[in-house]
């Protein structure tokens, strides 16, 4: 008897994957679906997921049918005729292998943050004033790379310093593909430049630092009321002096974990506290995630998924119009640009090192 011919387990990978989309698609089509959000959402991002394989994977058994027929054809061809039809093979190979290549990054683990919705926190660190007023500028970028990406922003909270820098700023990024471009710039921002401060025109150095966290679902993080102090007591502006008249900031302690959440800017205390949840579902949703990828570090002995961010991951120089990205070693001379929102270029190298390291095995 012949024997049976086996199937190359990436394709059979590929084929169950396919199965998969054609039974997510029944599912989202079950009215049943409709009234559950929690499976819906789940749902409709597995199906995001294993779209695009799947449209890659036909494709390529389409080139590989091509590249089977055009092989044969050349097998019975003479002449001139074996000229053209090589190059239909070598076309058909050359696309078989650009598919391979896109399958290959699509099979990559998919991060469990992608298509969520993003939230920011930028704070003045070192350099006193100008550290805050910095924090202003990245505040600024990041409002207008999100314009251009046609994101939404929600400011959550903010704290404007003396001169109209800020403290502290903290808002949500809504957009498919935010986390993805944003999940990089966490970590400490350098600025060199000459100070508003600085009367004799030298150059200081001050740092803003950047924390990027995936918005949790309510069904993502399960948070016991007893495990909550909650705190409330009246607003405060610049110098200290009262907002407010009412007690209407909130001040909510995880006292598992020690994480603090404050909101004080809307004028009723269940809008800060919703906000303020918001916040505190992010932190420990991310501390959870990082966590893991603590313990999964340890096992590979290499370090996952970017982390390591006691040093500066950024320099923004003025005076050459220069930003360096230290992760890439990666330097353009179009800062002003850059401060107008245009960070596809560090955004999409970042991802590309990422994607990188994962195809290497260097991370998960």
């Amino acid at each position: 008897m012949p024997a049976e011919s086996q199937v190359p387990p990436l394709d059979a990978r590929l084929d169950a994957l396919e199965h998969e989309l054609t039974d997510v698609e029944v599912q989202l089509a079950d009215p049943a679906t409709t009234g559950d959000p929690a499976r819906l959402r789940d749902l409709s991002r597995r199906h995001k997921e294993l779209s695009e394989v799947v449209a890659t994977w036909r494709e390529l058994r389409r080139a590989r049918e091509d590249l089977s027929a055009a092989r044969q054809l050349f097998e019975e061809s003479t002449g001139d005729d074996r000229e053209v039809v090589l190059e239909e093979v070598e076309a058909a190979e050359a696309q078989i292998a650009t598919l391979g290549a896109q399958l290959s990054i699509l099979l990559l683990p998919k991060d469990p943050n992608d298509g969520r919705n993003v939230i920011v926190e930028v704070r003045g660190a070192e350099g006193g004033e100008e550290a805050n007023l910095f924090a202003r500028d990245l505040y600024e970028m990041y409002t207008r790379y999100a314009a251009r990406r046609g994101w939404h922003v929600e400011v959550l909270s903010e704290s404007v310093s003396e001169r109209d820098g800020l403290n502290e700023v903290v808002f949500v990024v809504k957009g498919g593909d935010a986390w993805a471009r944003l999940e990089h710039e966490a970590g400490p921002h350098r600025v060199q430049r000459v100070p508003v401060t600085e009367s004799k025109g030298r150059i200081h150095t001050s740092s803003a630092t950047v924390t990027v966290l995936p918005e949790a679902d309510e069904v993502d993080v399960e948070i016991d009321p007893a495990d909550l102090k909650i705190d409330v007591y009246r607003s405060t502006g610049p110098g200290g002096q009262s907002v407010n008249t009412t007690d209407s900031a909130v001040r909510i302690t995880h006292l598992p974990t020690g994480i603090v959440v404050s909101m004080q800017d809307e004028k009723s205390q269940i809008q800060n506290r919703a906000k303020a949840m918001t916040v505190l579902r992010a932190r420990l949703l991310k501390a959870e995630q990082d966590r893991r990828a603590f313990e999964l570090a340890a096992q590979r002995k290499s370090q996952v998924g970017g982390g390591g961010r006691s040093e500066k991951i950024r320099t923004y120089n003025f005076r050459e119009n220069r930003v360096t990205d230290h992760r890439l070693n990666l330097t353009l001379y179009k800062l002003d640009q850059v401060l107008q929102g245009d960070l596809d270029d560090l955004t999409e190298a970042l991802m590309a090192d990422k994607r990188a390291r994962q195809l290497a095995g260097e991370v998960a």
